[in-house]
């Protein structure tokens, strides 16, 4: 059994039926209780973990220190250890916002990183226990998630374009908006790799193809979904925000692809198959 930390959150609501519904929910283990997670360790022997649990606001992390860095950080190094002393394959999904968005080359997985805010420290530093723990393992760091479910751009967006005549959309931050189901689908070949080749263990990349902006990807969405929009393109400081973000989050996923023989998907492809789902295509 593969088990998935996770449950109502984007990645782990696509990882259940590729699971066979292995997901655990807060209500079942609470990674802001400590012992929760050894404890659900030893009860379900898992073959491979998945882990799909983290503190995700972005602007909330910058009141909520204490929470997220329970979450992001404490509570992955509790999960890493326990996995590690069982000698049990993790994956863990982080993200580019570990980087400080400088340049324009897409971030190598052994890159210095530079968190802007708090979100990205308190996830570097839950990567930083992992590794620590020594245990096969993977980190795999992934961008602007996005899927039929919960809050993402995507939803955002339609929401938003359907409102609107025209929408002011942010355009000097550059990564790729990556499905839900992609990560997952990806988090699972590499979990059930890891168990015959733990020798691949390491920190890797997962990003949708072509690098867009903010604004060339809600273009992208308003064509899809036959919504009459218009697009204005603005700087990231006319959109403030309680948390920085970083403007280059352009992943290299070569090793990604050399190691696990992972095909990074088309954002647009995806799109649609999300746009469906959503009943706006």
């Amino acid at each position: 059994m593969i088990l998935t930390f996770g449950q109502s959150g984007q990645l782990a609501r696509e990882l259940a039926p590729l699971t066979g519904g292995a997901c655990l929910s807060r209500a079942e283990v609470d990674f802001e209780t400590p012992g929760a997670i050894a404890d659900a360790i030893a009860h379900h022997r898992p073959e491979a973990v998945i882990n799909a649990v983290a503190f995700t606001d972005v602007d909330g992390a910058e009141d909520a220190q204490d929470r997220a860095f329970r979450v992001n950080e404490a509570a992955v190094g509790e999960l890493a250890q326990s996995c590690a002393e069982a000698a049990i394959p993790l994956v863990h999904l982080s993200t580019d916002y570990v980087f400080d968005g400088s340049g324009s080359r897409p971030w190598q997985p052994d890159d210095p990183t530079g968190p802007l805010n708090v979100y990205g420290h308190s996830k570097s530093a839950g990567e930083t226990l992992l590794r620590a723990a020594q245990g096969p393992h993977v980190i795999l760091r992934c961008s602007w998630v996005v899927s039929p479910h919960g809050r993402n751009f995507v939803k955002t967006m339609l929401q938003l374009g359907s409102d609107r005549d025209t929408l002011r959309i942010v355009a000097d931050q550059i990564g790729a908006p990556t499905a839900a189901h992609d990560i997952a689908g990806a988090a699972l070949s590499i979990a059930r790799q890891l168990k015959t080749a733990p020798e691949k263990s390491g920190t890797y990349h997962y990003q949708a193809q072509p690098h867009a902006s903010w604004a060339e990807v809600a273009r992208e969405i308003f064509e899809q979904a036959g919504i009459t929009c218009a697009v204005t393109e603005i700087p990231s400081h006319a959109y403030p925000t309680p948390a920085r973000r970083p403007l280059n989050s352009r992943l290299d996923c070569s090793a990604t692809e050399e190691s696990f023989g992972l095909e990074m998907p088309d954002w647009r492809v995806s799109l649609k198959q999300i746009l469906v789902q959503l009943g706006h295509a």
